[in-house]
């Protein structure tokens, strides 16, 4: 695993709105850049932001429906109220996720995923694949240098 190290954080319920993306799988690298830059244009449009700097991606790996279909690129804010004309608003139930940081190019992100999901299996853990998976960007803006840790949603034992 070398120097990067997967950490357990439990979240409780967001309240995300934001922009959401659907396109064909080979799309998704170069079509969620352009739905952060939008999105970061029309911050100042969202009510109740709790961080501008930062944005978070969500998604289902096994999206069941329609509705659930996509990625969305959001900013996380305290209520949701008066979404702006061409956003959606999210509800992520409280959640129990596996964390590992990715920084560098956006295209090396399927490696992190490979080694976070090899650790979730080595731990014993499992992964809900039809719950919210997350990602919390901190470095976006230039798609050769993001920093995000990718939050895997994991069943939680401990809160069942």
């Amino acid at each position: 695993m070398g120097k990067r190290k997967v950490h357990v954080e439990m979240l409780d319920k967001l309240y995300l709105v934001g922009i959401r993306v659907r396109c064909p799988a080979e799309e998704y690298a170069w079509q969620i850049p352009l739905a952060a830059k939008q999105l970061d244009a029309r911050k100042k449009e969202i009510a109740n932001v709790l961080n501008f700097h930062q944005q978070l991606g969500a998604f289902v790996v096994d999206a069941s429906s329609e509705e659930k279909d996509g990625y969305w690129v959001c900013h996380q804010v305290k209520k949701i109220e008066a979404v702006p004309e061409g956003m959606v608003s999210l509800r992520i139930p409280s959640q129990t996720y596996a964390v590992l940081k990715h920084k560098g190019s956006n295209m090396g992100i399927l490696n992190t995923y490979e080694e976070l999901h090899t650790w979730i299996t080595k731990s014993g853990l499992k992964r809900r694949l039809g719950a919210w998976h997350l990602e919390r960007f901190y470095h976006f803006k230039d798609t050769e240098q993001i920093e995000v840790d990718l939050m895997d949603t994991i069943h939680d034992e401990k809160r069942r």
